[in-house]
């Protein structure tokens, strides 16, 4: 007796099914229903076709967004870790590393839309009603600065929405004109004479920093300031001017405004090891100069704001907060803003307690 009766039966039933008989018919499953087909069949043109009734603006997007999309894509499109970003990238097509976005490469909106209602949310595919999608692409345009935020989208505007990069795309030749690719021999050793480092992890900014490892580069810089701030440490310190009095600040505000800034800390950070990020420290900045945080590079828009004069005063904070595009065209602030005049007091409030 055979010790692999199971390898024998297998192979046995193979050989059949490989008889020309059941080649052409199994005789298994069944045809498809109409109704399943249907279900199936979600795809959309850009043409429109397959588009259904609906409608969402920027507003409600950001809102179903920060629901269902900012865990892996962030609260203004701008990716987590290794989550695709959605927004940005504009002229970076001709770089060595390109930034591919809704915005900067993708030609058709109706592969957006498509996109988001065949396949997201991640874990819940299809969940999504036709009106949620409307406002979530409503959200992704208004985040790469091609709608502003009063925008409704719906299957009637639809098609009047052009992507910047709809005519560059090409008819696809390569089975022509690269068909040498298919035939050579491919190397398989020793293809390049030599084989040089030419980068490492620190110098590309991927080294964590918990490691306690910087770019040679930033070690000399520092040491290079070390007299520097002695030299001024030893200097005589000016005589104290009187301090203003300050009206404490109430905690529930605070508290309130820290639940309110979890809105903010995917691009800001607050605090004593708070660093730049897609957007500047928010240390001190009420009362502060606009565009004047060290070491981070602001629009064109901030930069001629804060060399203007504008002061971050608690009213001017207030209406930016409202509707960042509004209040400053080109601004590279994507957040549509805060529609709650509670919530931008309490934020205020929280920004307030790190003036210090």
């Amino acid at each position: 007796m055979s010790k692999f009766p199971n390898l024998i039966a297998a192979t046995a039933m193979a050989s059949a099914l490989a008889v020309p008989a059941y080649a052409e018919k199994f005789g298994l499953g069944r045809p498809a229903l109409p109704e399943e087909i249907a279900a199936w069949d979600v795809d959309v043109s850009p043409d429109g076709t397959g588009l259904p009734d609906g409608s969402g603006d920027v507003f409600t997007g950001e809102e179903v967004f920060a629901d269902k999309c900012a865990i892996c894509h962030g609260d203004f499109a701008e990716g987590v870790d290794n989550w695709p970003k959605l927004a940005g990238g504009a002229d970076t097509l001709d770089h060595e590393d390109p930034l591919k976005t809704v915005g900067s490469y993708w030609p058709h909106l109706s592969t957006t839309w498509d996109y988001v209602n065949r396949s997201m949310p991640f874990g819940a595919a299809q969940t999504l009603t036709p009106d949620e999608v409307y406002a979530i692409v409503a959200y992704i345009l208004y985040s790469n600065d091609l709608v502003d935020d009063e925008f409704t989208l719906s299957n009637e505007n639809f098609l009047e929405v052009q992507l910047p990069n709809a005519e560059g795309f090409i008819i696809d030749d390569r089975l022509t004109s690269e068909a040498h690719f298919w035939t050579d021999t491919p190397c398989m050793e020793n293809c390049k004479d030599t084989v040089e480092i030419t980068m490492r992890a620190a110098v590309l900014d991927v080294t964590p920093d918990e490691t306690g490892l910087v770019p040679r580069a930033e070690t000399e810089a520092a040491a290079a300031e070390e007299p520097k701030v002695e030299e001024a440490a030893a200097e005589a310190a000016p005589a104290a001017e009187p301090v203003e009095e300050v009206a404490a600040l109430d905690p529930e505000l605070v508290a309130a405004g820290e639940k309110v800034f979890k809105k903010c800390k995917s691009c800001h950070q607050v605090g004593d090891k708070a660093k730049n990020k897609t957007g500047p420290v928010l240390n001190g900045i009420v009362g502060a100069t606009a565009g004047a945080v060290e070491g981070f590079r602001y629009s064109k828009a901030m930069s001629g704001a804060g060399a203007d004069g504008l002061v971050w005063s608690e009213g001017e904070l207030a209406a930016f907060l409202a509707k960042p595009k509004k209040y400053m065209k080109k601004t590279k602030m994507s957040f549509a803003g805060l529609k709650k005049d509670a919530d931008i007091e309490a934020v205020i409030a929280y920004l307030k307690s790190f003036d210090g």
